[in-house]
């Protein structure tokens, strides 16, 4: 496969096992070594929970969704940045990968407004709840990621910003995470989970859809894309909507289905293209 720009969303089991991380940067530096262009983006879900849980603060859970108060996003900023982000640059850049750790704070890379929650009661009645310190993103500044990757670097993401009088949000990892792929125009939009990519008949491995077409995707929500899997491949369609040309589901607690399908050109994961 020839030289590609990756956008890879990292996040689940796969990073939070010391083992798999250490396989993770291997195999990002053959991906490298092999011409790959990389950019990473994190979240951070087990280790905020256990840095809100220390600080004594209650983690409330709206469809889903993390409510933030600012006590708790002060919690959320310093682990994702100083605990997070800065543990995997330095583990990357002990795999010989120049990785350079940033967030949506730095040169206005995100613009952010906070997010509303729209909630549909059985009445059929409409509600937009206040999710505080979460935030959605409205642009993306991608010049300073395009400067790094053109230099040798590899952006480490992590996913907070700000709005325009600089008070900060917090971001779903997986939202970001397509956001900056449409921005950069990544070829592959990688999405790092803890299964093998969508399953037709979950957990028969034959039944894995190798390749889906972004117009099969609005037929599939709710019966083959369920649960978890519902916010990442909603961020794949967007991602796949604004100009990204590929978008892949796979294993991230197996980093060598990385190597297997970009350099031995196996079919592995779901692919979901245009």
């Amino acid at each position: 496969m020839h030289s590609s720009k990756l956008l890879i969303k990292y996040g689940g089991n796969a990073m939070v096992n010391q083992k798999i991380k250490s396989q993770i940067a291997t195999a990002l530096h053959h991906l490298r070594k092999a011409g790959h262009q990389i950019v990473l983006v994190h979240g951070g879900g087990p280790f905020i929970n256990q840095a809100l849980n220390q600080a004594g603060i209650h983690s409330e859970f709206v469809e889903g969704q993390r409510k933030t108060s600012p006590e708790a996003m002060e919690v959320v900023q310093r682990t994702l940045i100083g605990e997070v982000n800065a543990d995997l640059v330095s583990l990357f850049s002990r795999h010989h990968l120049q990785a350079v750790g940033l967030s949506g704070f730095d040169a206005n890379l995100v613009n952010v407004s906070a997010k509303k929650l729209q909630i549909t009661h059985p009445n059929g009645e409409l509600d937009h709840l206040d999710l505080g310190r979460v935030g959605e993103i409205e642009t993306v500044n991608p010049t300073l990621i395009k400067s790094l990757v053109r230099d040798g670097f590899m952006p480490v993401i992590a996913c907070v910003g700000s709005d325009a009088e600089g008070i900060s949000y917090n971001i779903n990892a997986d939202d970001f995470a397509g956001e900056i792929a449409a921005a950069i125009k990544a070829d592959y939009y990688i999405s790092l989970t803890d299964v093998d990519g969508l399953y037709e008949n979950y957990p028969d491995p034959k039944s894995i859809l190798s390749e889906i077409a972004l117009e099969q995707l609005p037929s599939l929500y709710g019966s083959i894309i369920q649960g978890g899997m519902i916010p990442k491949v909603q961020s794949c369609e967007n991602a796949l909507k604004k100009g990204v040309k590929n978008a892949l589901i796979l294993n991230g607690t197996e980093p060598e289905q990385l190597l297997a399908f970009f350099e031995k050109n196996q079919v592995l994961g779901t692919t979901i293209t245009h």
